[in-house]
């Protein structure tokens, strides 16, 4: 079985990768450039783990992706669409530029959008295929520092369910993984904020989550575990939806 995984360098796409490696995935990492975690886990599974760099807002490089993996596997059993970036700089919504907006957009969901375009005929040529779009809490929950964040992750779940209704005629399932606050590079600025939120009652779980917390959810799907669900959302975020008063 072959997975793709974009952003499979560090955080959440590293933890993803870990857990399918346990369930004897094959899995080709994309990132801008390999890092070290990458290359140890080359050395420890060898053929197992392939790399290829990819800015998935790049249309060449998106192609030179699909090429490779074409050329090596001629199909892949699972799509996990988790390249994703911050704000370069948290601005309020009203200083927010078009530069900024793009900047975020390209990459999140315009570069999503195609990655998954781009894939659907190595997904449609496996027997059962999946789609796993890792969004966020901020495609539901308003950050007025980060706006153009929170857009790009609330397009993702509209991606999904569009995604789901056009790939089910193949027996593509495509579902949603909604991390909450999980510790990675890119919250680590912000931990001490997330840190003292979790203790005054923000999560009914105490804690942030993990890059393994979400892989595992993702190894679930990519067991047939949810093959009879498309379309749906998975909070992987410690009860933040509960919303409760």
């Amino acid at each position: 079985m072959v997975a793709v995984i974009t952003g499979g360098s560090r955080g959440i796409g590293l933890g993803i990768a870990k857990e399918l490696l346990k369930a004897d995935y094959t899995v080709v990492l994309t990132a801008r450039s390999e890092s070290e975690e990458v290359t140890a886990l080359k050395n420890e599974y060898g053929s197992r783990v392939c790399f290829v760099s990819c800015d998935i807002s790049a249309q060449a490089d998106v192609e030179n992706l699909v090429a490779y993996v074409s050329d090596r596997f001629g199909k892949i059993d699972l799509l996990v669409n988790n390249a994703g970036v911050a704000p370069k700089v948290r601005k309020d919504m009203l200083e927010i530029t078009r530069e900024d907006f793009d900047y975020v957009v390209d990459i999140n969901l315009k570069g999503t959008f195609f990655v998954t375009q781009s894939f659907v005929p190595l997904l449609i040529a496996s027997e059962k295929s999946r789609i796993v779009n890792i969004s966020s809490m901020s495609a539901y929950t308003a950050s007025v520092n980060r706006g153009e964040y929170c857009v790009s992750k609330a397009g993702i779940s509209m991606l999904t369910k569009l995604f789901a209704a056009r790939l089910a005629e193949f027996g593509v399932s495509v579902i949603e993984i909604r991390p909450g606050i999980i510790e990675t590079d890119m919250t680590a600025k912000v931990k001490e904020k997330y840190e003292a939120l979790i203790a005054d009652g923000i999560t009914p779980i105490k804690r942030m989550g993990t890059p393994e917390d979400i892989g595992k959810c993702v190894a679930s799907i990519a067991n047939g575990s949810f093959d009879f669900c498309t379309g749906t959302v998975i909070d992987c975020d410690g009860g933040f939806n509960v919303r409760s008063l």
